[in-house]
């Protein structure tokens, strides 16, 4: 991609627009040539075996603020023309999710999530009509079909203490705690279409994370874990699990963290995605195979400078995604030659139900919500090419609200990628320029929509509205560039990857009028122990906001849920070696602290505990360094409540105006 330098008075080359084609007239069943009051988001998109028609999850998100979360129904549109063909939504109070085509499409099976009950359906919607085939109290999740079709498959967590996964509120800490953990085993269960009820066939010690039918109907292939499911992705195993339940067998164990377990037409190759993931769902590595019998995966792209995001076979080759620098793109991989080729690609933010890319049976077809920093997101669907276009048109009225570019430099002998975002009309002068580093750290920043109305955790859109520019940077550790690139930070943890973005914010400087003497530096998770890192360890930065962060690697990991995912980026547990998590903890410098942090985090976070933010603002008030904490109650690492949103983005505004603004 070219990039080009920002002018005074007028607005950059937007480089995202060359490679998209989003530019077709609204549709009357889209919408109406009326200012837009929100925005119309597409998740969980499933295309039929046939590739003629698309199950998506929509959902209106308000621009104004709202004191509960949007909700939707599932919609079935035309793949050809983007027309609804059906609306589902049978639960007024519940969120829907995994939709499932039967193999012939003559039904669809998705999941039915009531919050305030804590109690799950499993829908299913055939001969125009839809009934619960299945409820149980707790949460559930990835229905799937059998090869026959008589049979659903699906993961429950009956009695479920809390949501899935460690972005989510905790359960409450109290009693014999031991007698806690592990509590929440999610299970492989399987129902026939015709009715009756669930089966559980996983082990019930066992946690299923992700799962595969075998071609014979007789089984599955799991990545699964042992004990607490939220702590033991990172040393999950491949196993395989009978129909008719029993003990599971190990296929693989490696020492590396694993997704999308794929099995083979023929039955006898699982495929799946390797490598070094600091969270589950953030997925990135390399295609690897092994036999279902047994053995240890081969790297099928070793090298490659690219980071695979899903897979999925097609016939005798894979169809899969990959992150490649600043492009998201569409490829197929011949596991027999390992020839990899590029079907589709932009510089844009792709997404469906199983993968990024949702696939027709043969494979000629593909469905996906598209977006990138300008143009809201869409339906994509077509052949994986040229002919890959949108086929709704809901958000055509959507102006852009900055401009982007994306930006490469040299650091440390590293081609090191980025985001440059700008205001639409940049005003005579130099600009004050926020640093936005991400979490994981395995992970990147793609170009996602920035709406008129900010609704997350993140204040860009008001940034950019009042002439801030926003930079957000994938330094090593990133996804994007291959594994070697991936694992660059392993026992670095805030020391290349800061070099990297200082090296960025310098190459920024040199094509925006941004003034080095205010800037703001701002993250999440990863991104907000990069924060406490950089404050402590750089005076470059004129006001910083931490969110979720950590400030002592040492105490971290005996407060946090999830131990397990630490091991491979410090080589060993805080006990077997302390002096490296000591070394990159950012509380030990904290006398070096000058910079003005605000710090955030939810009252339940599993991932980054609360005490991480509380030891971080008392280091900072004891050197008289001007802090603020928000603890936000009952919230977890992902903070969700509107309410909540709403003020920590006031205060994010707040916060850098008081000290960016001159």
């Amino acid at each position: 991609m070219t990039s080009k330098t920002f002018a005074p008075g007028r607005s950059s080359v937007l480089v995202v627009t060359t490679a998209l084609a989003f530019g077709s007239p609204v549709h009357a069943q889209d919408r109406a040539a009326a200012p837009p009051s929100g925005l119309h988001t597409y998740t969980h998109v499933s295309l039929s075996p046939a590739g003629d028609r698309i199950a998506a999850v929509e959902v209106d998100e308000p621009f104004a603020p709202t004191k509960v979360r949007a909700r939707g129904p599932l919609l079935v549109r035309s793949a050809r023309t983007g027309e609804m063909i059906a609306r589902y939504d049978p639960c007024p109070t519940c969120r829907y999710s995994g939709p499932a085509w039967s193999p012939r499409g003559d039904a669809l099976a998705f999941i039915a999530y009531d919050a305030a009950q804590n109690r799950t359906s499993l829908e299913l919607a055939r001969g125009g009509r839809v009934s619960a085939l299945a409820t149980l109290d707790g949460v559930a999740e990835t229905p799937r079909f059998s090869p026959d079709g008589a049979t659903l498959a699906l993961m429950a967590t009956p009695g479920a203490h809390k949501q899935t996964g460690a972005v989510e509120a905790g359960a409450e800490q109290v009693g014999d705690i031991a007698a806690l953990t592990g509590a929440d085993e999610k299970r492989i269960g399987v129902i026939p279409v015709a009715g009756g009820v669930i089966r559980y066939v996983s082990p019930a010690d066992t946690f299923v994370y992700e799962y595969d039918w075998r071609p014979d109907g007789r089984g599955f292939v799991a990545t699964a874990a042992k004990g607490n499911g939220d702590n033991n992705w990172w040393v999950a195993k491949l196993i395989a699990v009978d129909l008719g339940g029993g003990e599971a067998r190990v296929i693989a164990a490696p020492r590396m963290q694993m997704n999308f377990p794929r099995v083979s037409p023929d039955g006898k190759t699982v495929a799946l995605i390797g490598g070094l993931m600091s969270d589950f769902g953030s997925v990135g590595g390399d295609v690897y195979t092994v036999p279902v019998e047994g053995a240890a995966p081969v790297d099928l792209t070793p090298g490659i400078k690219a980071t695979f995001t899903s897979i999925a076979w097609r016939g005798g080759r894979l169809t899969g995604t990959l992150l490649r620098g600043d492009r998201n793109e569409i490829v197929a991989l011949d596991p027999a030659t390992r020839l990899l080729s590029t079907r589709w690609s932009a510089p844009a933010d792709i997404s469906a139900n199983d993968g990024e890319v949702s696939l027709s049976a043969d494979g000629s077809t593909a469905a996906l919500s598209v977006q990138d920093f300008i143009h809201p997101p869409e339906l994509f669907a077509g052949a994986p090419g040229p002919a890959l276009a949108p086929v709704t048109h809901a958000n055509a009225n959507l102006a852009p609200q900055v401009t982007a570019q994306s930006v490469t430099w040299r650091s440390d002998g590293f081609d090191v990628q980025g985001w440059l975002l700008g205001p639409l009309q940049v005003a005579p002068g130099k600009h004050p320029l926020v640093v936005d580093i991400h979490g994981g750290p395995s992970a990147a920043t793609t170009p996602h929509y920035v709406a008129p109305y900010g609704s997350g955790i993140f204040a860009t859109v008001d940034w950019l509205k009042k002439g801030y520019f926003v930079f957000y940077a994938n330094p090593r550790g990133s996804y994007g560039q291959g594994e070697a690139f991936t694992r660059a930070n392993v026992r670095d943890f805030g020391g290349g990857d800061l070099r990297d973005i200082l090296a960025g914010i310098d190459k920024v400087e040199t094509l925006a009028p941004v003034d080095d003497h205010r800037l703001g530096v701002f993250g999440h998770s990863y991104g907000g122990y990069m924060t406490m890192w950089t404050v402590t360890h750089s005076h470059r930065f004129r006001a910083a906001i931490s969110g979720a962060g950590i400030a002592n690697w040492v105490s971290y990991y005996g407060e946090n849920g999830i131990d397990q995912w630490m091991v491979p980026f410090f080589g060993g547990t805080a006990y077997d070696d302390p002096a490296i998590y000591e070394k990159l903890s950012p509380i030990f410098s904290i006398k070096d602290a000058t910079t003005p942090t605000l710090i955030y985090v939810g009252e339940r976070d599993v991932e980054c505990p609360a005490p991480q933010s509380f030891e971080f603002w008392h280091g900072l008030q004891a050197v008289g360094v001007p802090t603020t904490l928000m603890v936000y109650a009952g919230q977890g690492h992902a903070i969700r409540d509107p309410a909540d949103l709403a003020d920590l983005r006031a205060r994010e505004i707040a916060w850098f105006d008081k000290y960016l603004v001159d």
